[in-house]
């Protein structure tokens, strides 16, 4: 199972970056994804998770209103969609998935998969 998040870059305040995760190796159309974020000092934080079959979606309550999550099975890609960006937000971006065929979102120590993260740096 490899899970690769790109799209992170440099953005102002209130700007808009679209992270995206990809899967190798593996239909990732049968996961749930969760997106969690990394910044220096802080513990890794939940931001979002889409189930399998996209009846289940969880947004964190820091990020709820600006970033959406989605996924496009046909590409094998799941989307974070940030909106707003402020300065807190910068952080390493990072994916992952549990690893279970048909399952919707898990709690947040059940995701065991990780790609590589993606820098977002919000700065005027």
């Amino acid at each position: 199972v490899q899970l690769q998040a790109s799209g992170g870059g440099l953005v102002q305040p209130g700007g808009s970056l679209r992270l995206s995760c990809a899967a190798s190796g593996f239909n990732l159309e049968y996961y749930a994804i969760g997106w969690f974020r990394q910044a220096p000092g802080k513990e890794r934080e939940g931001l979002s998770c889409i189930s399998h079959d996209v009846d289940s979606t969880f947004i964190s309550e820091p990020v709820k209103g600006r970033f959406t999550v989605s996924r496009d099975d046909a590409k094998n890609t799941v989307y974070l969609q940030m909106n707003s960006l402020k300065l807190e937000d910068t952080a390493v971006y990072y994916c992952a998935t549990d690893g279970r065929v048909g399952s919707s979102c898990p709690p947040s120590t059940d995701f065991r998969f990780w790609g590589q993260g993606t820098l977002v740096t919000v700065s005027s």
